[in-house]
């Protein structure tokens, strides 16, 4: 005869195997982590808040970064067919398609956490073709999830950064060394190599990839961190309102802030990348000028703003600039360099005021979230952060 007991653990065996076993848990207080920890040691959980706050907000602007990246490459494949209807070309028969070769292509190397998190935040939110993300782990027989989708996963780091425009490292400090010898040689010089590695400086990393186009966020922590990042899924957190503003470049709310010389990198790359399609820097200028001013003027009654207009000696000196001509692109730039030393832009960020709102409205529209007037100011507030 069974035993209440026994009945109890075959509902829940039915639950877990109908996959409900999270929603059966969730109230449960035995059953969470938390229960687990000694009260000496309960002082350490905030870790687990800062960990997965870093997490969020790494892998939501690396997530920005490429949806801005998707965006301008579709301008530049819009701009050829427009030129081709025009020209004589087009009078041959010439394909008006854009080629494949034409779409933003994405490889991580590492499949670890990190990697599984950011892959989901880019399939969902960019969103990339499973065809054009690829992950290089040592391990890729633990990736079937990704597999399925379509994602070409293996252990060829040398061949994944040959194929790829955006290579994320997100692997451990001491697989770093290694991994750079193996893909340094297959390195294309417009390809830009986005770190996670937070112990290894882009100083570092520009003498052991013997490479310049590397962009490497910084992250503080405030010692009163807030306590909104809960533990869901990245791609869930991100579609939450307050936790989406909290990840903004710009905002401190959530305890978490990001060194702004990240937002300076992510544009001189930008440019770097539109260099490498050889485009006119008068062109590039427009191009990024009405992207970033379309959200924020949506947002706007009519006359309360006016658009955003770059200039070219927003990112280089006046002397270059007045010397540059109309048909020339901007020069490629080294963007180690950019991350540690002052620019042309670093002017501009701190005595431009429209570019802020601007910036906000578009990262928030990029996660599909638009912002009320109300919502503009940041919901959460933090203490300074740690130095």
């Amino acid at each position: 005869m069974r035993c209440p007991e026994d009945k109890s653990h075959l509902f829940l065996r039915l639950v877990v195997d109908a996959g409900l076993e999270m929603e059966l848990l969730e109230d449960l207080e035995t059953m969470k982590f938390e229960s687990g920890i000694h009260e000496e040691d309960q002082s350490w959980l905030y870790l687990l808040g800062r960990s997965h706050g870093l997490m969020t907000k790494a892998c939501a602007h690396a997530t920005f970064f490429c949806k801005l990246l998707h965006n301008l490459r579709e301008s530049f494949a819009r701009k050829l067919v427009l030129e081709k209807r025009t020209s004589k070309c087009h009078l041959t028969g010439l394909r008006e398609e854009t080629q494949d070769d034409d779409a933003l292509k994405v490889g991580i190397i590492g499949g670890g956490h990190l990697g599984k998190q950011l892959a989901h935040t880019l399939l969902q939110f960019i969103p990339i073709p499973a065809e054009n993300l690829r992950i290089s782990t040592r391990r890729p027989e633990t990736l079937d999830e990704f597999k399925k989708l379509g994602i070409q996963c293996f252990y060829q780091n040398a061949s994944l950064v040959g194929w790829a425009n955006v290579v994320f490292l997100c692997c451990l400090p001491s697989q770093l060394p290694n991994i750079c010898v193996e893909i340094q040689t297959r390195l294309g010089k417009d390809c830009i190599v986005y770190s996670f590695v937070s112990a290894i400086p882009v100083s570092r990393l520009k003498l052991l990839l013997n490479h310049t186009n590397i962009l490497r966020p910084q992250y503080q922590c405030a010692e009163d961190l807030a306590h909104i990042w809960g533990a869901n899924e990245i791609t869930a957190a991100l579609q939450d309102p307050v936790i989406l503003q909290a990840t903004c470049p710009y905002s401190p709310a959530g305890g978490i802030s990001l060194n702004i010389k990240w937002l300076e990198g992510m544009f001189y790359a930008l440019l770097n990348f539109c260099t490498a399609k050889d485009m006119p820097h008068p062109q590039v200028l427009q191009h990024l000028s009405e992207l970033f001013s379309s959200q924020h003027l949506k947002a706007c009654r009519e006359g309360e703003a006016s658009p955003l207009q770059f200039q070219a000696q927003d990112f280089v000196s006046q002397i270059y600039a007045k010397n540059l001509s109309q048909r020339r692109p901007f020069p490629l730039f080294d963007l180690t360099t950019v991350q540690l030393k002052e620019t042309p832009f670093s002017q501009y960020l701190s005595n431009s005021t429209t570019f802020q709102d601007c910036f906000t409205h578009l990262y928030c529209d990029s996660f599909g979230i638009s912002l009320t007037k109300e919502q503009e100011e940041p919901e959460v507030s933090t203490g300074s952060p740690s130095q």
